[in-house]
């Protein structure tokens, strides 16, 4: 256990995920509070921001673009401060699901089929099966998601997914039942099943509470947990490693997890599943947010991946 420290909560930012940001942070410095620590919070809402004096370490509760795409953490890198999550170089990289989706791929974890597409009146990709998943390649992981069934919803999706700007990766969808692996510290925890009541787990389903239901640990067998987790690792490790993030899979009928994405600032807030992995191996909220302090203090993000 370490001494109360001055942290820093930052939340909010200037992106499209700012509202959920705003309710992680929230959570996140009542916890810290709750456990003796001098605690402050910024929002960096136009993209700037002045830290407190003696700020010892700072608790990153943003999302999305900004919070996780590096362009935070090289600033605190800059300062010579500490906080938690992946480095800068290991949150650029899994932000960039094309990057992240290669880098896993490398190292032989299976991945979905799939094209990258730039242009608006890009035809239906050659090659690929319907139905297929539009994902922004540089947004948070529900942002612009789209999911196209017939030929004839493609150009409506297409807009749709693109309306955020950038290129949007183009996959076949893989049956099966979803699934996070949370990785603290080197660790996974428990497997966490997501089944949204109606439609897909987008951002809607993803933040309103009791749309989707969740089982953890997930009704796997033991062989077929361990064979999620270690893939979490994988995961972490292929895109460079880092103190704490959430990977995404959808795991088949024959129990192959496929790899979805990396996620390295997961959410804290009353629906987030890194909180309920944790859980349910028996660390409460603000033990995890404690955790991952003594994480980023001890190990720092910068010193970890060089």
């Amino acid at each position: 256990m370490i001494e109360p420290l001055d942290i820093c909560v930052m939340l909010g930012g200037p992106s499209g995920e700012r509202k959920v940001s705003l309710q992680s942070g929230a959570a996140v410095a009542d916890a810290l509070r709750e456990l003796g620590h001098r605690v402050s919070e910024i929002d960096p809402v136009d993209g700037e921001f002045r830290l407190p004096p003696n700020t010892g370490v700072v608790f990153l509760a943003l999302h999305g673009t900004y919070g996780e795409d590096g362009t935070v953490q090289a600033s605190l890198d800059a300062l010579g401060v500490p906080y938690t999550g992946c480095s800068e170089a290991v949150s650029r990289l899994a932000f960039d699901k094309v990057a992240a989706k290669r880098a896993c791929a490398r190292d032989g974890l299976a991945t979905a089929n799939d094209c990258v597409v730039d242009e608006s009146d890009a035809g239906l990709p050659d090659g690929l099966e319907l139905p297929l998943v539009l994902k922004p390649v540089y947004q948070g992981s529900s942002i612009g998601l789209e999911f196209v069934e017939t030929a004839a919803a493609w150009p409506s999706s297409l807009a749709k997914a693109l309306e955020g700007g950038g290129p949007v990766l183009v996959e076949e969808r893989i049956e099966g039942r979803e699934v996070t692996v949370g990785v603290v510290g080197g660790q996974p925890l428990p497997v966490v099943e997501i089944m949204p009541k109606r439609g897909a787990y987008d951002y809607a389903n993803k933040y309103t509470a009791g749309a989707t239901e969740y089982a953890c640990p997930a009704l796997f067998d033991a062989e077929a947990t361990h064979r999620i987790q270690h893939a979490g690792k994988r995961a972490l490790t292929a895109v460079g490693g880092g103190n704490c993030a959430r990977v995404d899979f959808i795991v088949r009928p024959d129990e192959e997890p496929v790899f979805l994405e990396v996620n390295t600032l997961p959410g804290m807030t009353e629906t987030s599943l890194l909180p309920k992995a944790a859980a349910a191996t028996g660390t409460g909220f603000a033990e995890l947010c404690q955790w991952l302090v003594e994480l980023a203090v001890e190990h720092p993000p910068l010193a970890a991946t060089g």
